[in-house]
């Protein structure tokens, strides 16, 4: 199965993430990687690394906000939550991936030329 996950398209982890944090609301970045895993059906591996460096830069460009708090766990861990204008841009990179993804898919149904 470990060779079936994919890395995440550069570009695309800010989108899932902001996704994921107005679909489900304040998370931990744990939560958020597993969620994003879950819902790939485990198709995507989600670098804890990267995900805190997604995050802190989510954090600085107030897209998101993070918060001190209580995990499930009952340990002290950072929730981070989507701001306004973190909905604006989760908006307009939903459009843009939709634009990408249908170009991309209308190339992959393109017929050889006989």
């Amino acid at each position: 199965m470990a060779e079936d996950r994919s890395e995440i398209l550069q570009g695309t982890l800010d989108l899932m993430v902001l996704q994921t944090l107005e679909a489900m609301g304040p998370m931990h970045g744990f939560g958020i990687a597993r969620r994003i895993e879950q819902v790939s059906e485990e198709a995507l591996l989600v670098n804890q690394g990267t995900i805190y460096l997604c995050l802190v830069r989510l954090v600085q460009k107030r897209w998101i906000r993070a918060e001190w708090g209580t995990s499930e766990n009952n340990r002290r861990a950072k929730f981070y939550s989507i701001t306004n204008a973190g909905r604006k841009q989760l908006a307009a990179e939903a459009k843009s991936w939709e634009r990408v993804a249908g170009t991309i898919g209308r190339l992959l149904q393109l017929t050889p030329r006989s």
